[in-house]
């Protein structure tokens, strides 16, 4: 559920109340919502005016801040790591005032569920920028990423395979279509038939096994690592058999996948 949020600018330049159930009196229904994900890697904002058959993008922002840096190692997230954090999030609450928001929500994930000051860190954007940030749930981060690429879904296929590789996590989410009637137009949500949370992604793989110099030999081990998490998903007999008959489509999600994309259809600019 979506937060409404106060469309003052207070002096800092933040977006004062954003997160918190509060709605100025003067505020008709929504014009512009928000969404912001600040990830072990990455902080995305993405600001949008409702239409009838989907929403119109009116602001967007994107920084790599790799607030997770380190942690695998110190269980902490580092000052360095914070300060980039904190600086484009006081850019992201200008955006928020700056186009007159006035509901949304400002999730971070892996980074800060996992971190000893992760709540810390919370309370410092919030004195420092005016935005609260909600911590949310490995499920509910995969259940996030389901209503993300719900219009993505192929309606003929049997079921669906997404997968969201993020920094410090990956969430992979089997959702089974194999109900008839009117079963396929029921919320993606509540087609979940298993998922699992992988406390690996792009930071944390990497930083285990050599950082940025990685060579075939340390590639082979990242490969072998996450064969054996994935082993362990539930049902993973039923899927294959799924995956076997050919009805099963393959959704991915985040910047890894987008890349990899750009990159296989040679695109000058991403």
């Amino acid at each position: 559920m979506y937060r409404d949020a106060d469309q003052t600018t207070p002096p800092n330049g933040g977006a004062r109340g954003v997160g918190r159930p509060w709605r100025s009196p003067r505020a008709g229904p929504p014009t512009r919502i928000a969404a912001l994900d600040l990830g072990t890697n990455n902080c995305r904002l993405l600001v949008a005016v409702p239409r009838e058959h989907g929403f119109r993008v009116v602001d967007a922002f994107s920084r790599i801040v790799r607030l997770g840096e380190g942690i695998g190692h110190t269980g902490r997230l580092g000052d360095a790591a914070m300060s980039r954090a904190v600086e484009a999030l006081r850019i992201c609450g200008q955006k928020l005032a700056y186009r007159g928001v006035t509901r949304a929500r400002l999730i971070a994930t892996e980074a800060c569920r996992s971190a000893a000051n992760g709540a810390d860190f919370v309370a410092r954007v919030h004195d420092e920028t005016g935005l609260e940030l909600e911590i949310v749930s490995r499920e509910t981060e995969a259940r996030l990423a389901v209503a993300g690429c719900a219009s993505l879904v192929d309606p003929n296929s049997d079921g669906v395979i997404l997968f969201d590789i993020g920094g410090g996590s990956s969430e992979l989410v089997w959702l089974d279509l194999t109900e008839g009637g009117d079963g396929r137009r029921r919320p993606m949500s509540s087609r979940i038939r298993e998922w699992v949370s992988l406390p690996v992604g792009v930071v944390s793989l990497s930083e285990r096994h050599g950082g940025r110099d990685v060579t075939p030999t340390q590639f082979e081990a990242m490969v072998a690592e996450v064969a054996d998490m994935l082993a362990a998903f539930p049902n993973g007999h039923v899927l294959d058999a799924a995956v076997a008959a050919g009805a099963v489509h393959m959704l991915g999600t985040s910047g890894t996948v987008t890349t990899l994309a750009g990159v296989h259809l040679d695109l000058p600019r991403y």
